[in-house]
């Protein structure tokens, strides 16, 4: 038996007689006494904030209704379970930048080629593979002394190449001038 509501056009009026109603729906929707209260409290709030939006002559109690019903919704999508993305979680889910690293790789690879073969040979030898000069020596079939200077040159070739002043490769004289020439200047001065 639904007993008709007459509406009587005053706001006030018609929402206190609505509030039984906007309980028992509150409870269907809730099914917990205290949130059904706390829901229709926010309805309430919601109407006389929004007031100005209701156009008389329509259906109150659907206005209202419909208000706690988005009301509701709003509340189970504010209380939707989040998950926490701690430190450790987060920095796998992204990737620091790796276009840095190749650039740089891509130089020192085009300044090591630039290198002379034997330069190149002694220098990988000694550096990547560990081997001692006199091994790099009896595998080059060359002198203890020339393959500490072909990697003394290698290396200063390669750190002229990576720091912009080129040089010419293999010759010892055009990698110290720079330097001796920055001597002669601060003697100078």
């Amino acid at each position: 038996m639904a007993v008709a509501q007459t509406m009587t056009g005053d706001f006030h009026t018609d929402l206190k007689s609505l509030l039984p109603r906007l309980r028992v729906y509150a409870l269907s929707l809730t099914r917990d006494r205290d949130r059904a209260d706390d829901l229709v409290q926010e309805t309430v709030v919601k109407a006389l904030t929004g007031r100005h939006s209701f156009r008389p002559g329509t259906n109150f109690g659907a206005w209202l209704f419909r208000i706690q019903r988005n009301e509701f919704i709003s509340g189970l999508r504010r209380a939707r379970p989040t998950v926490c993305l701690d430190d450790v979680i987060s920095n796998t889910l992204s990737h620091p930048p790796h276009q840095e690293s190749g650039l740089i790789m891509r130089e020192f690879l085009g300044a090591f080629h630039r290198l002379a073969h034997g330069q190149r040979e002694a220098l990988l030898l000694a550096v990547l593979e560990g081997y001692p000069y006199a091994r790099i020596a009896e595998h080059c079939g060359v002198s203890i002394g020339t393959i500490k200077s072909r990697i003394s040159r290698a290396r200063m070739s390669l750190e002229a190449f990576l720091t912009g002043e080129d040089c010419a490769v293999g010759d010892p004289t055009a990698a110290l001038a720079a330097p001796v020439a920055r001597a002669q200047v601060a003697l100078a001065q």
